[in-house]
């Protein structure tokens, strides 16, 4: 294994313990940085009733080594804040149970005693590991929840860097599959086929607590929110009511996409309504070794880090799915996921490549309606697939 490489992490540590705050933010666009943004910012307070809904009620919370943000328009529910508390309290008792991070865990637990003896899943989890087994299918292979071996033969896993052999990759390769995981939805109980296999819901966690508080929210009686996961992961309902004429031409929560390796450049601009949004990128984890970048998101068939897609983009109905299509998608590029995603029902993509041309860049959009979308950045060229 060699060790003369230069690796860089982004991201949060994922051993790090949960801090919780509030915040009620009235003017400051949400969603910066990172992937996703929203990027209009309220207008000036006065006090007419239409300018008050400008103003956005933001309430956070760290968890799954990132931040939850949960933002309503202020003045618009009486109970918001007491609703995304709740919500906020749900994301941290998922991750309690699906974090492989913690030996108490549900997750580490069937990790440990599945490949001995059957195991008896919580249901809605067992309903998570199902919808993984079905997008692993839809995805050919590219979405694998089994993919840590992998991840931990790259140093990834505890973000190291390290370039392993062909032999190492083999033998990591024997303990992934989807196909090695045995659940019957009938009787919640998981089985693994294989003694090595284990599972990590890390690509699709976070859009499975957004749907969850979705649901919470709903259920509250609140329409009009939107709520995050780091910023990767995005569902949004509603609108947002900032008085500004150009909301009455589209309606939902602008979100932008920016440059995976220049962040400072937003590539577009595009509006959500009932959806989720989910990204795939590997600009926050990466290393290089003998001027050759090696990113942390691996095909999980071949054993090798993804090549040839800056970042992916999926709108979904659900969080989850958008989660675990954009991990797919990154790992197949735009051409084999189009064959997939086009399928799939109120499902479209927004994939960032690098153009034919040095430094140039190509937008790739499939299922996204032109009303929904405005391309703002220097793009070289714009597919629709």
């Amino acid at each position: 294994m060699a060790s003369d490489f230069e690796y860089e992490d982004r991201q949060a540590d994922p051993d790090k313990e949960s801090a919780s705050s509030q915040e009620i933010s009235s003017r400051r666009e949400f969603l910066s940085g990172g992937g996703l943004l929203a990027s209009r910012t309220p207008a000036d307070a006065d006090d007419s009733d239409e300018l008050k809904q400008s103003y956005l009620l933001h309430l956070t919370r760290r968890a799954m080594a990132c931040e939850f943000e949960v933002y309503f328009n202020a003045g618009q529910y009486e109970h918001a804040a007491e609703s995304a508390m709740e919500a906020l309290d749900l994301v941290e008792l998922l991750e309690d149970q699906m974090t492989v991070y913690r030996n108490h865990s549900q997750m580490s637990l069937l990790n440990r005693l599945c490949a001995g003896e059957p195991q008896l899943v919580e249901a809605r989890l067992a309903g998570l590991l199902q919808r993984s087994l079905e997008l692993h299918q839809i995805t050919d292979g590219a979405f694998d929840i089994t993919s840590t071996p992998l991840s931990r033969e790259w140093g990834f896993f505890k973000r190291e860097g390290i370039l392993p052999d062909e032999q190492a990759i083999k033998a990591a390769l024997e303990s992934v599959g989807s196909n090695y995981l045995d659940l019957d939805m009938e009787s919640g109980i998981l089985s693994f086929l294989k003694a090595d296999i284990e599972i990590n819901l890390g690509s699709i966690g976070k859009g499975f607590a957004l749907d969850r508080c979705a649901s919470l929210l709903q259920g509250a009686g609140i329409e009009e929110f939107l709520i995050h996961g780091g910023r990767s992961s995005v569902l949004a309902a509603g609108s947002r009511r900032d008085g500004q004429s150009s909301r009455e031409e589209r309606e939902g929560w602008q979100i932008a996409i920016r440059h995976p390796m220049k962040p400072e450049q937003v590539l577009c601009h595009f509006w959500i309504r009932d959806q989720a949004v989910g990204t795939s990128g590997d600009a926050n984890q990466f290393f290089y070794h003998n001027g050759v970048r090696y990113g942390h998101v691996i095909d999980p068939r071949s054993g090798q880090p993804s090549q040839g897609v800056l970042s992916a983009s999926i709108v979904a109905p659900s969080a989850a799915d958008a989660d675990a299509l954009a991990t797919g998608c990154f790992v197949d590029g735009p051409e084999v996921a189009a064959e997939y995603v086009k399928n799939l029902p109120d499902t479209g993509f927004i994939i960032v490549t690098d153009g034919e041309r040095r430094g140039s860049t190509q937008l790739h959009l499939l299922n996204i309606p032109e009303d929904q979308i405005e391309v703002i950045g220097q793009i070289s060229e714009v597919i629709t697939w």
